[in-house]
């Protein structure tokens, strides 16, 4: 089957749905695919609640990201028997998780994010593809003139459009396309980047991690089967760790200095009470309550015997294989590991963590498969923090960042600024043995020049495949940036269309910019802060 579009977009993540959605309100036709049944990528099919700075209650976001998570607070209030106290709550948090001022179960991500689509579904602009992946691209020197993607069943279509968006998790389209683009670590020459390596190596890859949600039933026993690698697992102890992986005692990201975590599911602590602030406090040393993603107790008495734990923590980090730039039999063994990792993290939970009585297991842990949506009970797509990267007009390197290289107010301005974001410099264990890189950034402006591809003229990044490095992913690839890149590139490829021009000369020409900005504007689009503190 071959269908012709206005803007095709490859990926249903949070950037893909953003810019579904740009592009629909300038009424122009989309279609869209992703990979999985769910859209919203790492908010939903990989389970990881929202990573965001500390002013997303008061701006530093765009309009329509705000319009997203106005939606998931609306969805509880309507639906759920929340405490009065917590309905009347404007910043509601339904899991009181600590990592978020906005921690939820993806399952309602999902449904708002339907919402946010439906009408112009119904108006026949957007056409949505579940369960389509992308297996070919068709170049007619710089311009991207095809797309094939292929269902569950093999069977393929192919897609057209004026433009084409690679809003994937890990920038397939650049590689099907041989579209100019990086992987893994560039070398610390090419930038001049304080902690780039002296080597570049495409294969050196931040950590994979499949999520999984437990809750927690005391007396009970739902002990999984034990796992065929729990052996190696239990007994793995990286050289720069700080002894076991399978411990609740890890490095701390920004110190690397060794830390006792406790685990204590479903505490008396009303939640109402729980502050998410990272500039002040990481909230990673409490670990049921890091992520947690329904608190039992801003609901009804009796609504839910458990709260809802997803596991995201250093314990389930998979760096051993690179997923990137790798033949498909090292992909799906990087993929396989990375699950048997995570389910020998929840066997130990469930027989050998030590408790705070002093005996050891968690036996009452239980799998949430009905949370995450998948039949093994681990979020349906892998956490992918580091994607292909565009070689692009502009590249946003460490200096441009660094709260260290540029002063703690000090900002890096751009004149195409298209969004901003804010997040530490956050780059979780490599493939080649790297530890963590969490260091302190600044609150940073997204250039339109990192959306613009050096030579392809109609293919643009919608993800976290912009022109960053190896290094500045670490603070570009969360949750609100992902969806503002996606939304711009949305807008800039409907902008292109209906004025006849190129990204390129979008970008390039100050007058020409400053039209493309008054649209961004008029949507919502913050493009520079206020005065306030990287940390």
């Amino acid at each position: 089957m071959a269908a012709s579009t206005d803007v095709v977009i490859i990926g249903g993540g949070l950037g893909g749905v953003a810019a579904a959605l740009a592009v629909c309100r300038a009424g122009r036709r989309v279609v869209l695919t992703e990979e999985t049944d769910w859209l919203g990528g790492q908010l939903t099919s990989q389970a990881v609640p929202p990573d965001e700075h500390p002013w997303v209650e008061q701006f530093g976001v765009t309009a329509a990201y705000r319009s997203l998570r106005d939606g998931i607070r609306d969805y509880y209030r309507r639906h759920y028997p929340l405490r009065p106290e917590a309905a009347a709550d404007p910043r509601l948090n339904p899991g009181a998780g600590r990592v978020s001022k906005l921690c939820h179960e993806p399952r309602v991500a999902v449904a708002v994010i339907d919402q946010l689509l439906a009408p112009y579904r119904s108006a026949g602009l957007l056409t949505v593809l579940t369960e389509h992946r992308p297996v070919a691209v068709t170049m007619d020197g710089d311009t991207c003139a095809a797309v094939t993607v292929a269902d569950r069943d093999g069977v393929t279509h192919t897609l057209t459009g004026g433009y084409v968006l690679d809003a994937t998790e890990t920038g397939e389209l650049l590689a099907l396309g041989g579209v100019e683009h990086v992987t893994g670590a560039e070398s610390r020459a090419e930038h001049g980047e304080p902690h780039a390596p002296e080597q570049a190596d495409p294969l050196n890859q931040q950590g994979i991690t499949f999520c999984f949600a437990v809750s927690h039933h005391a007396g009970e026993d739902h002990t999984i089967p034990r796992p065929e690698r729990y052996d190696f697992w239990r007994s793995y102890a990286p050289e720069f760790w700080t002894g076991p992986l399978l411990s609740l005692t890890a490095p701390d990201p920004r110190t690397l200095e060794a830390g006792t975590r406790s685990f204590e599911p479903n505490p008396d602590q009303d939640p109402l009470a729980v502050s998410a602030d990272q500039s002040a406090d990481a909230g990673d040393k409490e670990l049921w309550g890091f992520r947690r993603i329904l608190a039992r107790k801003l609901f009804a008495d009796g609504a839910f015997a458990s709260d809802i734990c997803l596991v995201n923590w250093p314990l389930n980090d998979y760096w051993l294989t690179p997923l990137v730039g790798v033949d498909d039999a090292t992909r799906d063994h990087a993929l396989a590991e990375a699950r048997q990792l995570s389910l020998s993290v929840l066997y130990w939970l469930q027989t050998e963590a030590p408790r705070p009585d002093g005996g050891t297991g968690f036996p009452g842990l239980r799998l949430r498969p009905d949370v995450t949506g998948s039949a093994d009970g681990l979020a349906k797509a892998a956490y992918v923090r580091e994607s292909r990267r565009i070689r692009a007009v502009t590249t946003v390197i460490e200096q441009h960042v660094s709260a260290a290289i540029v002063g703690g107010t000090g900002r890096t301005r751009y004149p195409d600024s298209v969004g901003v974001g804010s997040y530490r410099i956050d780059l979780h264990p490599s493939t080649a043995g790297d530890h963590y890189i969490d260091v302190a950034s600044v609150p940073f402006e997204i250039p339109l020049g990192a959306l613009v591809p050096v030579r392809v003229t109609n293919l643009l990044p919608a993800g976290k495949n912009i022109g960053t490095t190896h290094i500045t992913n670490g603070c570009y690839r969360l949750h609100p940036v992902e969806w503002n890149v996606g939304e711009v590139a949305g807008a800039l490829a409907a902008h292109c269309l209906g004025r006849g021009l190129t990204p390129r000369e979008v970008q390039a020409d100050p007058d020409r910019f400053a039209d493309f900005a008054a649209v961004l504007d008029a949507q919502g689009v913050e493009r520079h802060w206020p005065e306030v503190q990287g940390y």
